[in-house]
């Protein structure tokens, strides 16, 4: 009898901080597991990975990144490096054309892989796998309750019968939640949707259907029904791990104390803490393109509202906000360089998260205890906010003034919004919720949790697709 070769996972994510951090953890759950883990990434991304899992154990391979792609800069290797996230699909295809150096450094691996787990937006990787006969799983960044309705939204078209974009509709199997075809972004949302998107997803389609399995970064307890629904009547199989942000929460946690007490942002927040004055999290990710208006009124609700913040922007941001710094000084930092997001969250004084609603920072928020509020502006994150604000109950909405989930919100509502986060009755019951949820997340991940034991059956289905 020839002895079981010993496991070797390969992981390569899609060069964006967003899906590459998630994956990241994946990897050091997966050497806490005994798990040979490699690493696939380009050179411009392969520093910032290494550094990230700080562990010599997990080997980082690169593969060059497409030259002379067309609509992307030379030496632009991430998606937070694009011009305009309206060429994310043109970098996405462009992946495919590493495909044969990907193959070539497969099969030069000493170790042989088991299997390959790989962004959905990689979704070219499947052919790759399958040519070396081993199970590729795709890994997709969404909620379970995301991509559940996305795909019910082809698949069902129940908006085909709504006769505007905010006119209500319901999935059968969901009678309770009302959406609008706003809750959706274009072109999906469209009744004939057409374009680059679509057919890059449709692409994507094929190879989800041809893969092993999906992984989220998401919990039973927070979607249960969802995940349910999913695995009985979707598919392909989705294996809850998450949240993944706890993979090296501990480890962070005694490391940033060290590191981070020195940064002026932390000062601060002991200050405020001392002072007892609880802080507002204010923070829209590093993707989502925000109109300087729109960014103008957000900072004014903020200073009407009289709450002390933490507003962690980008430099491009900051333009729009002339004044404002002063104005506020004694009670707000406006942060230009980035923090770490999770050890923010986490730091006692912070009371609330004005968030764009990517799935990463709702995931931090929930497991740090910190209700949400909720300003969505870009891909799923309008459905986030839904699943926030009215199914799971850990978080407010901020609505626009013209009655549709999308559109210009006015600084009187930011401002009413925040105080009843921070001061009012619904503010006290969320806070309550994420509580709890942020409890239940801690124990999904301990040893014998539900994602603890779902990882298990991961790397136990990984072995039964190799045979």
């Amino acid at each position: 009898m020839g002895t079981v070769a010993s496991p070797h996972f390969v992981i390569f994510p899609f060069m964006s901080y967003g899906h590459t951090i998630p994956l990241l953890h994946l990897a050091t759950l997966l050497r806490h597991r005994f798990i040979t883990v490699t690493v696939f990434t380009t050179p411009a991304n392969a520093p910032y990975i290494r550094d990230f899992l700080g562990d010599e154990s997990i080997s980082v391979i690169e593969v060059p990144f497409p030259k002379d792609v067309q609509d992307i800069p030379p030496g632009v290797e991430n998606t937070e490096k694009l011009p305009s996230m309206s060429s994310l699909y043109q970098f996405a295809r462009a992946t495919k054309l590493m495909q044969p150096l990907f193959e070539q450094a497969l099969s030069a691996l000493q170790h042989p892989p088991t299997c390959v787990i790989s962004d959905a937006f990689l979704g070219w990787t499947q052919e790759s796998a399958e040519k070396i006969g081993i199970p590729r799983y795709f890994f997709f960044g969404m909620s379970v309750f995301a991509t559940t309705f996305y795909q019910l939204l082809g698949v069902q078209r129940p908006h085909a019968q709504a006769a505007s974009l905010d006119e209500p509709f319901t999935f059968q199997s969901f009678p309770w939640l009302k959406f609008t075809r706003n809750d959706f972004e274009r072109p999906f949302r469209d009744l004939e949707p057409k374009g680059l998107a679509v057919d890059f997803m449709m692409e994507q389609g094929i190879s989800f259907a041809k893969s092993r399995g999906m992984i989220t970064n998401s919990f039973y307890e927070l979607e249960a029904r969802f995940a349910d629904y999913f695995n009985q009547h979707l598919g392909p199989k989705s294996w809850c791990v998450g949240p993944l942000c706890l993979a090296k929460w501990p480890m962070i946690a005694s490391l940033s104390q060290t590191h981070n007490k020195h940064q002026h942002w932390m000062q601060w927040l002991n200050n405020k803490l001392a002072n007892d004055q609880p802080v507002l999290y204010v923070a829209f990710g590093t993707q989502a393109e925000v109109t300087p208006e729109q960014i103008q009124e957000i900072a004014k609700g903020l200073e009407l509202s009289n709450t002390c913040f933490l507003w962690v922007t980008r430099p491009k941001v900051l333009e729009h906000l002339h004044g404002l710094e002063e104005r506020v000084k004694n009670r707000a930092l406006i942060v230009k360089e980035w923090v770490d997001q999770s050890e923010v969250l986490r730091h006692e004084s912070i009371k609330g998260f004005l968030s764009h609603c990517g799935w990463n920072s709702i995931l931090e928020s929930i497991c740090a205890k910190v209700p949400i509020l909720a300003l969505p502006f870009m891909a799923e994150q309008h459905l986030n906010a839904k699943l926030v604000a009215e199914e799971i109950g850990v978080g407010l909405r901020i609505m626009p003034s013209n009655g549709s989930v999308r559109g210009f919100v006015e600084g009187e509502e930011v401002e009413k919004m925040v105080r009843e986060l921070m001061e009012g009755e619904k503010g006290e019951r969320v806070s309550k919720k994420v509580k709890e949820m942020g409890e239940n997340a801690w124990e999904a991940m301990k040893e014998g949790g539900s994602s603890w034991s779902t990882l298990g059956l991961f790397i136990d289905d990984v072995f039964a697709g190799k045979l």
